[in-house]
């Protein structure tokens, strides 16, 4: 059998850094067609767009801040050492209403590599 080799991994040595929405920033550390796991930043008052994914099932746990989710409509608020996870077919974002920055790793398994339905604009900015 051939032997695995573990690798350790961090924001500063991670696959890809990756700016997205409103100056938001995101760090891969595993990116495969099964799994995906990164930790991203978003600055207050920021949002992603509503959407959903037909395969991935995703994980959210919170790092750092508070992060206003709407899944199917419904709110949630987490906070650090809180997760939730979001099934296939779920309309959500999640958004930082607050007034420090958010930190929280994400997992998505599969990957949402071409997995990604945008539904509607950034809702923060009434779009």
């Amino acid at each position: 059998m051939a032997k695995m080799i573990n690798t350790a991994f961090s924001k500063s040595e991670c696959l890809k850094h990756y700016n997205w929405g409103d100056d938001c920033h995101g760090w891969t550390f595993i990116d495969t067609e099964a799994l995906s796991v990164k930790q991203e930043l978003m600055p207050p008052d920021t949002a992603e767009q509503l959407h959903y994914h037909e395969k991935a099932t995703q994980v959210f746990f919170i790092l750092k801040g508070r992060a206003t989710f709407s899944i199917d409509g419904e709110v949630t608020v987490l906070k650090p050492e809180q997760g939730i996870e979001i099934h296939p077919g779920q309309k959500h974002f999640i958004s930082n209403n607050d007034r420090s920055d958010l930190e929280f790793i994400l997992y998505s398994y599969p990957s949402t590599n071409n997995d990604r339905i945008n539904l509607a604009p950034n809702p923060l900015k009434g779009e």
